[in-house]
């Protein structure tokens, strides 16, 4: 009878390690993505992933900086692999608070060095331009602002949409405050706030335009891309004006991936990494007609709608000189803008 016990104890605790084993094996063929991309784009490359390497993506969807905050306040108790957003300020908090690893050394070396983190915890997927979205037929392109400050100017009242809560206007805030100081940030946010039309997001903003009803607005090319894929050319009755000779109308804004310290599954996050910034990924990105991002591995081409990367004359910034946001989301406060 104590042999009996005995054996069926054992055969128990056989079952019991078998069933863990499974579990820590299942756990360690998936990663978690905390994912601040477009869903449609998420989705898209998740599923390629998957079916290239067999390691499962379960996906959290949210805006970059409060997936960030999120992951700041989880710290080492976060179920996050991976951090993958539009943005790079989010990126470069995370990396100030100590949370990120050290991404493969020939996954950074896909990417040029600029695009990349300074330390090497997160690489640059990637990027796309801040631009002006004008109605065709409101006002010529020869009547635009020569420079983005010039939209605070009393001549620009009620003539400029604008959406400030959205992510993406928050670096934007950052590369004026890295080129002109808090002061003059200051000024020009409070001169934006009596001039422009409020809205939710960048598709509120280039929808308006679009059909008129503000004459300009501020948003990242691929709104106004998208927005072109869906109405065709006869609905679309706006175009977007880009910035030049270093304007920081013309900011690149570059998206990015990184891995977390608490990572349960580091393999299959770095070989997530890696994927993204492969040819593979980067293609199928471009041709998606969901993204119209530029692609940042060489020699893979972006979008035809796109104007040519090596053509944008942007503000000259490094990552580092743009921040991690958190100046631009009090001085957005302080004018009142959000």
């Amino acid at each position: 009878m104590a042999y009996s016990r005995f054996a069926a104890l054992r055969q128990i605790s056989q079952v019991v390690m078998l069933s863990l084993s499974v579990a820590v094996s299942a756990h360690a063929a998936s990663i978690t993505v905390y994912n601040a991309q477009h869903e449609q784009v998420m989705n898209l490359l998740a599923k390629d992933f998957e079916s290239q390497t067999g390691v499962s993506v379960r996906i959290r969807n949210g805006e970059g900086p409060a997936l960030a905050a999120q992951l700041v306040a989880e710290g080492a108790n976060s179920p996050a692999d991976v951090y993958f957003t539009e943005n790079s300020p989010e990126l470069m908090l995370l990396e100030e608070k100590g949370l990120l690893n050290k991404v493969d050394t020939a996954t950074l070396q896909i990417i040029p060095a600029r695009f990349n983190s300074p330390s090497g915890q997160w690489v640059g997927v990637t990027a796309r331009e801040s631009v002006l979205a004008y109605n065709t037929s409101k006002i010529q392109p020869s009547q635009l602002p020569p420079s983005l400050f010039d939209l605070a100017k009393p001549e620009w009242k009620g003539r400029v949409g604008i959406a400030p809560s959205d992510a993406d206007f928050l670096p934007l805030v950052s590369a004026v405050l890295a080129l002109k100081g808090q002061e003059q940030t200051l000024q020009w946010l409070k001169g934006l706030k009596t001039n422009a039309q409020i809205f939710d997001d960048d598709e509120g903003v280039v929808a308006a335009v679009n059909r008129g009803g503000v004459v300009t607005g501020i948003i990242n090319n691929y709104y106004w891309a998208r927005l072109h894929a869906e109405l065709g050319d006869k609905a679309t009755r706006s175009a977007i004006y880009h910035y030049g000779k270093g304007d920081v109308g013309g900011l690149v804004n570059v998206s990015g991936a990184a891995i977390l310290k608490s990572a349960h599954n580091t393999d299959g996050a770095q070989q997530f990494l890696k994927y993204l910034v492969s040819e593979r990924a980067q293609a199928l990105m471009a041709k998606s007609r969901i993204s119209y991002e530029y692609p940042l591995h060489a020699g893979v081409e972006a979008d035809p709608l796109l104007k040519p990367f090596n053509e944008l004359q942007p503000p000259t910034l490094s990552l580092e000189q743009l921040g991690d946001d958190s100046q631009a989301g009090k001085l957005l406060r302080q004018a009142g803008l959000i």
